[in-house]
């Protein structure tokens, strides 16, 4: 019993320190060389962590058939920091902390369904130990 106690705090853990993409949302239509907002969403946690750096890919998915995220980044859009805070803008609603980021979609990418995708890495708890995981949204995207 003693087993699974540990185990379910420890998923908990895990789940309470995920990231999830805020902006843009499933289903979007981005255009090819524009630019794009990123929101990159982190929870509050009461377990303390630490966060290294995130790296946001874009991948279009060819002959309609989309790799796992996890699988392939494709483009590297972005490649570094990752500070979340809270947003202080009025009229904002209340988010969870976040940071945005803004990405240039490259010009020459297929058009049509693809993968963005926002590989996370942090440390977590007193230890600390290492956490990664990879996070997707399906867009779409449309010729320059």
């Amino acid at each position: 019993m003693k087993f699974f106690i540990v185990a379910a705090s420890l998923i908990a853990s895990v789940l309470a320190q995920s990231i999830d993409i805020g902006v843009p949302v499933s289903g979007d239509a981005i255009q090819a060389g524009q630019q794009l907002t990123v929101e990159v969403d982190r929870p509050n946690s009461l377990t303390g962590s630490e966060e290294v750096a995130i790296v946001i890919g874009l991948r279009p998915c060819y002959d309609n058939n989309c790799v796992a995220a996890d699988e392939a980044i494709g483009s590297v859009l972005y490649n570094g920091g990752f500070k979340p805070q809270y947003s202080t803008l009025p009229g904002t609603g209340e988010k969870p902390p976040h940071q945005n980021f803004t990405v240039t979609v490259p010009e020459d990418i297929q058009a049509g369904p693809a993968i963005l995708s926002v590989s996370h890495f942090s440390l977590v708890g007193a230890g600390p130990w290492p956490m990664f995981e990879v996070v997707n949204k399906s867009l779409t995207i449309t010729g320059s």
